[in-house]
């Protein structure tokens, strides 16, 4: 999708910000937990974050069970740390209670290097490779294996407004000053991003790493870099807090406050994900008629942007009594069909990648050639164990951002992050 387009489906979907974003879906109550077999069919309990229409999905994947096994949606908390402490605490108390797990990204490497999830092998792996796209897999390695299932996936796009800026800018630098020319007129002009300390600043920062070439650590993610990609990316963010087109409310913006700023008319320029879509068109239809999508601009002029990815992988715990109706429930869930059912009833980006191709695709995802192109050439948040404690560290480091010195606050940060890696002084 070009940046000319204009958002003009006539069924919204339910976009819904995912991982590391606002959780902003509808909470189903938690189940009890149950374990055993009913009537002599193993029951699966699925661990899931809240996914508005995702029990369709676990209904028809029961069905074509055919009695093999059935699933138990058990769905997990709002907040991504709250999910994280409960699955956490059984594991490490290894409950025989949890069979598949729906992971935030950024915890498949910390479950695989505790031993709480198996390995995904032979037929199980192929299957859940084939026609995968290759970032969110990334997600879901650890040491050279694959522990999980991509499930679905998300990244952020740079939504602006079009009636002010007929073309998106080529470059962060061009961004910035094109927001400076249009507050000078007295235009809505505010670029919004998340500048709060908390994990969309990571993200933030991560995806300003990536796009400049850098890295936060070496290629196996074992030791703290810190490289000179990853200052560039702290003059970018420095120069976004510091050049007067923030919003006043900068240093504490989240992804759906910032939205709502957005919507309100404030700003000329958005990077969040791609749930801001059908809300937009519900606040502010008028609004939403001259608001285009394209991808964020790179950190250099020609050199495209590299965005972090956020959704869902799908894990076996090590400690289900039902491993192989575990793995394959867990690929039922994720496969093409239900994948592109949970994009255009959910709004969560398929991982597998000819379902974008679907015509049905086109109504529900106007901008999904925008998502596609940015999937193609994602950044994935540091692949560790030690993530949780490497986010809690920069967030901090990185808050405020108008007080970034690059040079110091890259050497306070590649420190903190070797710590971090070692376990010292974090809790996460």
């Amino acid at each position: 999708m070009s940046g000319d387009d204009r958002l003009r489906v006539r069924r919204p979907v339910r976009v819904r910000a995912l991982a590391t974003a606002a959780a902003l879906t509808l909470v189903a109550p938690m189940a009890a937990c149950a374990s055993g077999d009913d009537g002599g069919v193993p029951t699966i309990n699925l661990y899931y974050p809240p996914e508005e229409n995702f029990q369709q999905v676990v209904d028809r994947c029961n069905a074509e069970a055919n009695g093999r096994y059935r699933i138990a949606n058990r769905v997990l908390p709002r907040e991504a740390d709250e999910q994280r402490v409960q699955m956490v605490r059984r594991l490490a108390a290894e409950d025989t209670g949890m069979d598949v797990l729906g992971l935030d990204v950024t915890w498949t490497q910390e479950f695989a290097g505790a031993n709480w999830i198996l390995e995904w092998t032979g037929q199980d792996r192929a299957e859940a490779e084939e026609g995968t796209l290759e970032g969110p897999l990334d997600t879901a390695r650890y040491e050279d294996k694959l522990y999980a299932a991509p499930k679905h996936t998300n990244v952020q796009l740079l939504w602006y407004r079009k009636d002010l800026v007929p073309e998106p800018p080529a470059s962060w630098d061009e961004m910035i000053s094109t927001a400076q020319r249009l507050k000078e007129e007295g235009q809505p002009y505010q670029v919004l991003a998340t500048g709060a300390q908390y994990e969309g600043l990571v993200v933030l920062y991560n995806s300003l790493v990536a796009s400049a070439g850098g890295n936060i650590l070496n290629a196996d993610g074992t030791e703290s870099v810190v490289d000179e990609g990853a200052v560039r990316a702290l003059e970018a963010l420095r120069h976004l807090a510091t050049s007067g087109v923030t919003s006043p409310s900068f240093s504490n913006a989240t992804e759906d406050p910032m939205r709502l700023e957005f919507q309100a008319g404030n700003g000329a320029f958005q990077i969040n994900w791609p749930f801001v879509y059908p809300a937009m068109q519900e606040a502010n239809p008028e609004l939403a008629e001259n608001v285009a999508w394209a991808r964020v601009p790179g950190v250099e002029s020609g050199t495209p942007s590299r965005m972090t990815i956020g959704g869902i992988n799908l894990a076996v715990s090590r400690f289900s009594p039902h491993p192989e109706e575990s793995f394959a429930a867990a690929k039922c869930l994720r496969n093409a069909e239900n994948q592109k059912f949970s994009a255009i009833n959910d709004g969560v980006p398929p991982t597998i990648e000819r379902v974008f191709d679907d015509p049905e695709m086109d109504e529900a995802y106007p901008m999904k050639d925008a998502i596609l192109a940015t999937l193609r050439e994602p950044a994935v948040r540091p692949l560790t164990p030690a993530y949780q404690s490497i986010s809690t560290v920069t967030s901090a480091i990185l808050s405020p951002p108008a007080a970034i010195d690059p040079q110091a606050t890259a050497d306070e940060l590649r420190d903190a992050v070797a710590d971090a890696l070692d376990s010292k002084g974090v809790l996460p």
